[in-house]
């Protein structure tokens, strides 16, 4: 299989006309004509990853986040943009990145999410468009009911549980008392997805990337947050990819998959 039919069926799974107009996902790297035998998926494209794609003999790096974000003047060695560029353009593997075309696509990042917490009822975070031909409407994230109410800890733990976490950040602990029984759920960065939970009727916000006066506002607001993590929410992406490959692309592509890197540790 070249990359340009890999790409093709990627794309029937997650079209880049879902992404965010500031996004930057597809073939940021690499040849269409290229050969793929062997696919590295990885949520960022670290040295660390880099490395292993080369080592690994990889033909594809397949990414959530993109490599490249922003306009770039200069591919040399002179930082670590350009170093991972030239790396994988100098071992001929193809770097691809689906990122919010995969946090908006159905079944992509968000149902995925709802499904992790079991949501029901469920309704697009933030919405960005809508689905022509089936009139329904789709965006980043998703907000729900919970299987059954409870209180704000059991759900902080049961994200941990669930979404395989080291920890969780919760916002709001003093003041939740009660039973919860709508979530919003942004998986990535939830910086400004406040409102839009508010509005939704959602008693707490589980997102990664909140920091001090998000989370203590959110909570002088009514909204509890449950911090798991930017990567710790979105590291679904690796497996899940995997399983698609195999079932939707071709299961004769030999796949490998970056290990668990959680960025932020906890002593």
């Amino acid at each position: 299989m070249k990359c340009r039919e890999l790409i093709k069926h990627l794309e029937q799974l997650a079209p880049l006309s879902y992404a965010c107009s500031w996004d930057n996902p597809g073939l940021l790297a690499g040849r269409g004509e290229k050969e793929v035998h062997r696919i590295l998926i990885a949520l960022d494209a670290t040295d660390e990853v880099a490395d292993l794609a080369v080592r690994e003999g990889c033909d594809v790096l397949l990414t959530h986040h993109p490599l490249i974000f922003g306009s770039i003047k200069k591919v040399n060695d002179q930082d670590f943009i350009g170093r991972r560029l030239v790396k994988l353009i100098q071992a001929d593997i193809s770097c691809y990145a689906m990122h919010t075309n995969f946090d908006i696509a159905p079944g992509c990042m968000a149902d995925l999410a709802g499904d992790k917490m079991g949501l029901t009822d469920r309704q697009p975070l933030e919405i960005t468009g809508e689905d022509g031909a089936a009139g329904r409407p789709y965006g980043i994230g998703v907000c729900g009911n919970l299987e059954r109410a409870m209180g704000l800890k059991e759900l902080a733990l049961t994200v941990k549980e669930r979404f395989g976490l080291p920890f969780v950040n919760v916002y709001g602990a003093d003041k939740f008392g009660g039973s919860i029984t709508r979530a919003a759920l942004c998986p990535g960065s939830g910086k400004g997805m406040s409102g839009h939970a508010l509005a939704l009727g959602a008693q707490v916000l589980i997102t990664g990337d909140i920091g001090h006066h998000e989370g203590i506002d959110a909570a002088a607001l009514g909204l509890a947050v449950i911090d798991g993590g930017h990567y710790g929410l979105e590291h679904m992406f690796i497996d899940f990819m995997e399983q698609y490959i195999r079932d939707h692309i071709d299961p004769g592509l030999e796949i490998k998959k970056a290990p668990a890197a959680f960025p932020v540790t906890a002593w």
